[in-house]
This record gives C-alpha cells, structure tokens and sequence, in this order.
C-alpha cells in the first residue's frame, strides 16, 4: 500500500444518493450542461489540466496518419498504425486497470503522462531527421497508446472520487465537452500547422500542452486507493473479467461501442479523401474535426440527459444513428455535405458515449473501477483502432466510398443484432437497476 500523502484531505460528511433530476435546472436552461461537478477544486484541476493536453494530444492524432500517408502514400499503411495501437493497448491496459485499483490514481496518470511526452518529444526528433523513420513513427504511436492504457483506467476512476453520485451524468457530459472542444481544436490546428510551419511544429505543440496537465495534476490532493485494495495480480484481473461477464447491462455497453466503430469507423481514410477533396492539410484536418463538431453541439445541450434513465435503449439508438450518418458521408459528393454527415455522426456518438460512462458509473463499485475501466479502455479503443484496419483493407479492395457506405451499413446492422441478443442490456432502467453505493463509495474529496 503507498504511504499516505499529506495533501490527502479527510473525507466529507457522507453524501446520499439523490435522484437523477434532482438540483437540474429546468425551463431553457434544461438543455444546457450541467456544471455542478466544477463546484469541486480537484475535479477543476483535473479538467483544465487535461482539456490542455488533450488539446496537444489531437494535434499528434492528425500528425502521426499524415506523416505515414506522406512517407508511405498508402491508406492501409495508415490503418496498420491502428493494429500496433491496438497491439499495445491489449499488452496493457489489463495491467492499467490492476494498477488503478491499487495505487495513487493520480499518480498514476501523472507518470503516464510524463512517458507520453517523452515520446512525443521522440517524434519531433525523427520528423526532423531527413528522411523520417516510418518504423519509428509506428513504435513512438504504439508507445504512447500503451502508456494511455496504463493511464486511462486511473484517469476514469478518478472522476467518481472527485464528484458526487448524483452528479456523474453531469461529469461525463463535461468531460465529453472538454474532449470534444478537443478534438475540434486539435485537428483544425493540426492542419494550420501541417499546412505551414509542418510536422516539428506540432509535435513541439503537443510536448508543451502536457505542462498544463502535469502542474495540475501536482497541485491535486492524494487520491489513494480504496481501503480493500490489493497488490496487482492475474487473479485481480480475472476477478474483473469476471465481474463484468455477470453484467450482461456492461457487456452490452462494450459491445455496442465495438460493433459500431468496427463497421462504421473511416478515419485510416481521411488522409486518401482529402486528396479527393481537393488534397489540402486543412481538407484533412477538417475532416478529422467535423465529428468533434456534432459532439460539441451534442455536449453543449446535454442538459436532457440527466432526465434520461433507459440507458441502454439510448446506446442503441444513437450507435445506429452514427452508423446511418457514416453511410450520407460516403455518399456526399461535396466537402461541405462530408462535413456535414460527419458532425450528425459525432453527435450521436457523443450521446451513446455519456450513456455508457453513466452506466459504468453507477453499476461498477469503486474497488473495481480500475479493472473493469481496463476493459471499457479495450471496447471504445479495439472498435476504432480494428475499425481503421478494416477500412483501409476495404478500401484497398473495393475502392474508398465502397469501404465508407457499406461500414456504415453493416454497423446498423451490428447495433440492432448486439441490442436483441442482449435483452437486458435492451430493458436497463437507471430507476430500477443500479447498484447502490457501497460504503464509503459516495465520498469525494473536499471541494
């Protein structure tokens, strides 16, 4: 167990569940976020902190795709970027969910932070070597994957240490607000800087912006494990497996998620459409920006839904909504109508995304946060990652608008298969089927 830390502050008096509506605005205010979580000071840290460095961090998304497409010319070399994420993701992330649920999960993503932007600095060096090493580029990709699998499960237990039970819908919503202004600054940026000063530039930007996260994530009090935590072990991960098979509400999150963007996900093509679309960087970085668009939009009236409680009928929905937004943007003939059908796709899933991080907040205990983060970070991962593979092997077959159309088909198809074959995931009720708090569970840390 790791020693306690000063900075750790006593717990609060105890905090009883409320209903979901409780305390939400009503009238037009409705629609817009809710921001009580903010009320909290480590939950502010932890927002500004990584809204900057996931900011940095989509900068390199867009930059790693276009430099393999420039070195390599080819939309299956950018899918395989995919297969070694994935490749490291899968060596780590159980190994991430162990270690969140035995460690100082702060401390955690502090040290995973640290790894990232030793080997974003990596990537500056290489992009300024002439020429480039593709092989490089794929193992610093595979690299900072593996170290967000370390990362991801202690940052996604964390938000429930931080906030109130009653305010967890609220937090996913905000921290999907804060991804999402992410991802439509990120990729835009990337392209004024692909476009001009070029890759070192962006790779520079992406290693300042974890400055930000890492101040902040100093400046935040201790957030140690619970009290029944014990060391990492291959029986620790085989309880969480086991743990999230006896669910079939859980597995039915994963599975929706990984149906769809198996099917339904084309980014590994963005690079080769952008060519088609008149082959500017910024064509290309308002592709990879458009989605964030409609998750923006999405976010910034989400107000709604904390009124919402058949979570898993909204999952459903909003994933085959993605998929049929997929199929209009293959067939747009124009940029602008691509734009279009990419931001409808972003905010249906942006709505399936705030469903599935409320069902896993409020049915998983907190001993088991980490773990079963551990698979959620392999459901919404492997879908997009195996899903760039699967386009850029289609496209290579059947041609680019084939590979994107009969995805998003084929996704429709996947989300209404999983959603009948898992009826219980189906008939979830927030009202009825929850699990309670355990004992000391509904503790945050003091504002």
């Amino acid at each position: 167990m790791p020693e306690p830390d000063e900075r750790l502050a006593p717990a609060p008096p105890e905090v009883m569940p409320a209903p979901e509506a409780e305390g939400l605005p009503t009238g037009w205010r409705a629609v817009l976020p809710d921001l009580r979580p903010l009320r909290h000071r480590e939950y502010r840290l932890l927002t500004v902190g990584q809204s900057v460095s996931f900011l940095g961090s989509m900068v390199t998304y867009v930059a790693v795709p276009y430099q393999v497409f420039q070195l390599t010319h080819s939309s299956l070399a950018v899918g395989l970027v995919g297969v070694v994420q994935m490749a490291a993701i899968l060596s780590l992330a159980f190994l991430g969910g162990a270690l969140a649920d035995a460690a100082d999960r702060r401390r955690l993503v502090r040290l995973a932070e640290l790894g990232q932007l030793v080997c974003t600095i990596g990537l500056l060096v290489n992009a300024s070597l002439a020429p480039p090493k593709t092989w490089l580029v794929f193992l610093l990709a595979g690299a900072i994957a593996g170290l967000g699998a370390i990362q991801r499960p202690a940052l996604q237990g964390l938000v429930p240490r931080l906030v109130e039970r009653n305010e967890l819908t609220a937090a996913g919503a905000i921290d999907a607000l804060v991804r999402t202004v992410g991802m439509i600054g990120g990729p835009a940026f990337a392209g004024v800087l692909l476009a001009g000063p070029g890759l070192e530039v962006a790779f520079a930007v992406d290693a300042v912006t974890f400055a930000a996260s890492l101040v902040a994530l100093t400046l935040m009090r201790a957030v140690p494990p619970p009290p029944e935590a014990e060391r990492p072990s291959l029986r620790r991960v085989l309880e969480g497996l086991r743990y999230a098979r006896s669910r079939p509400e859980l597995m039915g999150t994963y599975l929706i998620d990984m149906a769809a963007m198996f099917f339904g996900m084309p980014m590994a093509l963005f690079p080769a459409l952008a060519v088609r679309y008149g082959g500017s960087a910024a064509a290309l970085g308002a592709l990879y920006a458009a989605p964030s668009v409609g998750a923006f939009l999405a976010t910034i009236t989400s107000g709604w839904t904390g009124r919402v409680h058949r979570h898993g009928r909204a999952i459903s929905i909003a994933a085959a909504l993605w998929g049929l937004a997929i199929v209009g943007f293959g067939l747009a003939p124009w940029l602008w109508l691509a734009l279009l059908g990419l931001a409808a796709a972003g905010a249906a899933d942006m709505v399936s995304g705030i469903f599935r991080m409320t069902m896993w907040n409020q049915t998983i205990p907190d001993h088991l946060r980490g773990r079963l983060a551990s698979i959620e970070l392999l459901s919404y991962t492997s879908g997009p990652l195996l899903g760039n593979a699967e386009a850029g092997a289609a496209a290579s077959l059947v041609g680019l608008r084939a590979s994107v159309v009969s995805g998003g088909a084929l996704c429709v198809v996947a989300v209404a298969g999983t959603a009948a074959a898992l009826p219980a995931f189906w008939a979830y009720d927030a009202h009825r089927d929850r699990s309670p708090p355990a004992p000391g569970e509904e503790e945050a840390l003091l504002p």
